[in-house]
Parts: C-alpha cells; sequence; structure tokens
C-alpha cells in the first residue's frame, strides 16, 4: 500500500500543527483561517504512518516568464516532518511523488525555497535567484535627482499594481506571473504604506511598498519601468530624511543604482535565495525560447541522477532561427558536444549562469565551439524572483 495520500481541507488542523511545529512559528486563529484559504490552491501530500501524517509536503501551481514566455510551474513549500520519523527517506519519496505529478500536468520547471542547499542539490534543484540587499545611509539619496512627474500615496490598487508589475517582471527570468488572489493573499501587507510614481504626462511609471519605523525606511517591493520612475522613487524615499536615517531594501543582482549616486559606499550583500530545477528536460527544451541564430547544431549530454527518464543525448538544431530538439538516445558517453548535470543546465537556461563561466569552473564540460554555441542560444537576461512561498 502507498503510504503517500492526497490531503484535503480535512486535514488542514493536523498540516499547520506540523507546519508551526516544524518551522517554529505559532498562528493566531487569524492567522490560521488565512494559511487555509491560502492552502486552497496547494496539492498537498502527506506520508502516512497509522493513519497520522508524519511527513507532508505541499505544491502551488504557478506560472513564470522566462525570456519572455509562460512558464507553468510546481513551488514546493511547507516541506516538514515529525522528529520520530525523520532520515527515512519520506521527504525523498514525497520530492519523486511531485516530480512525477509535475511532468504529468505540464509543469516543466519546480521552484523552492531551501533549508538547505545541499539537501536539496541531491535530488536535482539548484541555486537560481539570488538577493541583493541594500543597508543606504539616507544621506546617500538626498542628492538633486533630474526628474520629470511626481509621486503619490495611494490606496490598495491591484488593476495599477498589477500592470506596472508585469511590465516590470517580463524584464527578468524566472519573476512569478500573479493573480488576484496571490496579489492579497502574499503580497499586500495591512499596515504598508504604498506610492505610485507618474511622469509628466500621469503615466504611472513605477510604485513602492514600504514602512517607516524606528528611523528606518524599510522597502517591501519597489518596481518601476524607467530610468525617470527610479528617480522618482529614490527622490520620495530621501523625502523622508527627517523620519529615517537609514533604507533598507532588496533589489535584483545587477542593480545599477552604486552608478547613480555620489557615495556608492554603503553596505551590499548578496544571497543565495531560491532554487530551481527542470522537471521534464524534453519537455522543457521544447518551449524554451532559445535566441534565434542562422544556423545551429549541436549535441547536449544531461544527467539526471533523480528523475534517470531526463538523462539522455539531446540534439539542438535550426537553421533560420527555428531551432528544433530530438531526444536522441540515453547514451552519455559520447564525448562530442556539451555535458552538464540537470543542475547546471537549469542554471544555465534561466540565466543565473553563462555556459562560459560554468565551463571555466569545471561544472560543465565540452568542446569550446559547442560551449561557444550554446552561449549564443541562451538569451541574456537576469534572474529576479520577488516573492516567497
Amino acid at each position: 500500500m502507498n503510504p503517500i495520500k492526497e490531503l484535503s481541507p480535512a486535514d488542514y488542523n493536523k498540516i499547520f500543527e506540523l507546519s508551526q511545529f516544524a518551522f517554529q512559528y505559532k498562528l493566531s486563529e487569524a492567522d490560521l483561517l488565512k494559511k487555509k484559504e491560502e492552502a486552497d490552491r496547494h496539492t498537498i501530500w502527506g506520508w502516512m504512518e497509522e493513519e497520522e501524517i508524519a511527513a507532508k509536503l505541499h505544491l502551488i501551481p504557478l506560472s513564470v516568464y522566462i525570456n519572455g514566455k509562460t512558464f507553468d510551474i510546481g513551488g514546493i513549500s511547507s516541506v516538514a516532518t515529525w522528529p520520530e520519523y525523520r532520515r527515512n527517506g519520506m521527504v525523498k519519496d514525497l520530492l519523486a511523488h511531485a516530480l512525477k505529478y509535475m511532468k504529468e500536468n505540464g509543469q516543466t520547471l519546480s521552484y523552492l525555497h531551501p533549508f538547505s542547499v545541499p539537501f536539496y542539490r541531491r535530488f536535482g534543484w539548484e541555486v537560481a535567484f539570488d538577493e541583493k540587499h541594500y543597508t543606504i545611509p539616507m544621506e546617500a539619496l538626498k542628492q538633486k535627482w533630474d526628474t520629470a512627474g511626481c509621486v503619490r500615496r495611494t490606496p490598495v490598487n491591484i488593476e495599477l499594481f498589477h500592470t506596472i508589475y508585469t511590465d516590470f517582471a517580463k524584464q527578468f527570468n524566472g519573476a512569478l506571473t500573479r493573480d488576484e488572489k496571490w496579489w492579497k493573499q502574499r503580497v499586500l501587507a495591512k499596515d504598508t504604506m504604498m506610492a505610485v510614481c507618474y511622469d509628466d504626462r500621469n503615466q504611472a511609471e513605477g510604485y513602492i511598498f514600504y514602512n517607516v519605523k524606528d528611523k528606518q525606511f524599510e522597502v517591501k517591493e519597489f518596481v518601476y519601468l524607467s530610468l525617470n520612475g527610479w528617480k522618482l522613487l529614490l527622490n520620495f524615499i530621501a523625502n523622508h530624511d527627517s523620519m529615517a536615517n537609514e533604507v533598507k531594501m532588496v533589489v535584483p543582482e545587477n542593480d545599477k543604482l552604486p552608478l547613480l549616486i555620489d557615495e556608492p559606499r554603503f553596505k551590499q550583500t548578496i544571497e543565495p535565495y531560491f532554487m530551481a530545477r527542470i522537471v521534464d528536460v524534453p519537455g522543457f527544451l521544447s518551449i524554451y525560447p532559445f535566441e534565434e541564430l542562422p544556423d545551429v547544431s549541436m549535441q547536449l549530454h544531461v544527467e539526471d541522477s533523480f528523475v534517470p527518464e531526463n538523462s539522455g543525448t539531446y540534439e539542438i538544431s535550426g537553421t533560420d532561427g527555428n531551432v528544433t530538439i530530438s531526444n536522441l538516445n540515453t547514451n552519455l558517453s559520447g564525448s562530442e558536444g556539451m555535458h552538464c548535470t540537470v543542475q547546471q543546465l537549469t542554471s544555465m537556461l534561466l540565466g543565473y549562469k553563462r555556459p562560459q563561466e560554468l565551463a571555466e569552473l569545471e561544472l560543465i564540460y565540452g568542446d569550446r565551439h559547442t560551449i561557444e554555441k550554446m552561449e549564443k542560444l541562451i538569451p541574456m537576461k537576469q534572474t529576479f524572483f520577488a516573492d516567497y512561498f
């Protein structure tokens, strides 16, 4: 008998009892109700022992932008095991079950926020998103910003926020496509201040969600569509100089703020954030928007020890910009072409790391010409994930 069972709303109290224990938090009645509402979109599996939940895993159906195209993904969340059942392979089996389900449902990619990077690397996930943290003295932002337009504080306006966010998110790889429920449940916090910037034609160019407390201006979300919008929001932050001494914010890894301000020597740290994994290698390759090259032909050898059916040799070929993928065989012994694991393939195709830098580190290998072809095939686009689950 399969010990893995799909759980239902009738199991929510047991599910969140385990979550509160494993992740060391306490839910009020209102918070528990909110968690249950959020869980309605999840598929939740439990490893059952004598009809009790010994371990569990949540899968959230989501979609993200990759090179401007929308991909369905599975977000793995709230993986937990009661201590007396740990180190018995339950999570491994739950992950395998979730990967099989995702493939069957067309979710060719998976995200998760790891409690341990080495643990999830064993099962094919790889770091694909970093967070760049700024702690900026308010004085550093007090300069003359050359702007046209204004910033207005605003009540919640999901339609406006969504329009701005969507245009912003498409500039990056891996950013979430948000629906109204996600905005309400996961983005818009009750006590957060909100403001929108407009150009001199009254066109919205960005927004900021923020809090000011204990002399600190904390940016919750910072989204802009133009240099003018960016500067308008920076000037808006600087106008809080009588209330705050420093500014804290998270930005994409390629953020260029230090080039804009007179004193760029402020605290900047980069930390690994979310991991990703290609669930279905042939399925993902077949829909991935490669760069349009006039002529290309190369072999790609992929190894996936946790999902062996992904392992194989793939032919990437095309003329006049039309790229096609052929699954040749499962023989990885050929010396021609490029060799990589599913982890490094995910890293490359999302744009987190480039083929040439991975080859220099001997994390992938192959002849120079094939590496150069792959470098040209993969669009240059920064990864960024502004959400959490």
